[in-house]
């Protein structure tokens, strides 16, 4: 059983899409978690760039897979399971959202430009080597996450597969149901206006920068304690109000 259960793992890793839709079609458990473990992610990111709430777009996620694996049947394979499974996610999301507040009218928002659109640096990924660097990390995710949150729905889309999935011009327009030179706007304008909500950000957050708290200030003070006691030989100590004592 164990044995079998190994041989099943490393072989449905290991199949194509048409393959792993024929099986699940017949009801094999293991093609299902492996269709979800290939998708998860991206089908993820595409549900919270519309709900813009972690917790609800894993409810939508799930909803969905369990929409489109009982109804398996209707996937007839003109286009990709990615972009089938994300028509039903949009779907439901969309369904979600319309409950909560009305949908954002493009025709209000979208502008056609087509030129010097303006690069939005990410921050690479890099190695952690202690705690502050990985608490600013996380800030600076956080505040790039509010910033997308705050697109509309529309430029979202576009930007989480565009940017952040990094899928081509092509696949997003297939995998949304729009022309190229949409996805191409939309793109721009979605670069456009994070640009000018992160420089709206930043400006206030300017005043904050090369912070110097916590373990590094109390090291560091430590540190000039230690070397006056080893120079003068007496105990530095500091009263209530912060002035340093000699003893």
């Amino acid at each position: 059983m164990s044995r079998g259960s190994v041989r099943t793992a490393v072989a449905y890793n290991r199949l194509i899409e048409r393959e792993l839709v024929v099986l699940a079609r017949g009801g094999d458990e293991h093609a299902f978690r492996e269709i979800m473990a290939r998708h998860n992610r991206r089908l993820f990111r595409i549900a919270r760039s519309i709900i813009r709430d972690d917790t609800e777009a894993e409810d939508v996620l799930q909803e969905s897979y369990t929409r489109a694996f009982s109804a398996f049947g209707g996937y007839r394979g003109d286009a990709t399971l990615f972009t089938w499974l994300t028509a039903i996610v949009i779907n439901e999301a969309r369904g979600r959202l319309r409950r909560r507040r009305a949908t954002v009218n493009l025709d209000q928002i979208e502008i056609a430009q087509r030129s010097g659109a303006e690069i939005v640096m990410f921050p690479a990924q890099f190695a952690m080597s202690n705690p502050e660097e990985e608490f600013a990390r996380s800030e600076m995710r956080r505040f790039l996450e509010h910033a997308i949150d705050a697109l509309p729905e529309p430029f979202r889309l576009v930007f989480i597969l565009r940017e952040v999935e990094g899928c081509s011009v092509q696949e997003t327009a297939a995998t949304l149901g729009l022309n190229q030179e949409t996805v191409k706007t939309r793109a721009f304008r979605a670069r456009k206006l994070l640009r000018k909500e992160l420089d709206q950000k930043l400006s206030s957050a300017i005043s904050e920068a090369y912070p110097f708290l916590g373990p590094r200030c109390a090291r560091l003070t430590e540190n000039v304690l230690n070397r006056l006691n080893a120079c003068f030989g007496w105990h530095a100590d500091t009263d209530p109000a912060g002035s340093v004592i000699s003893k």
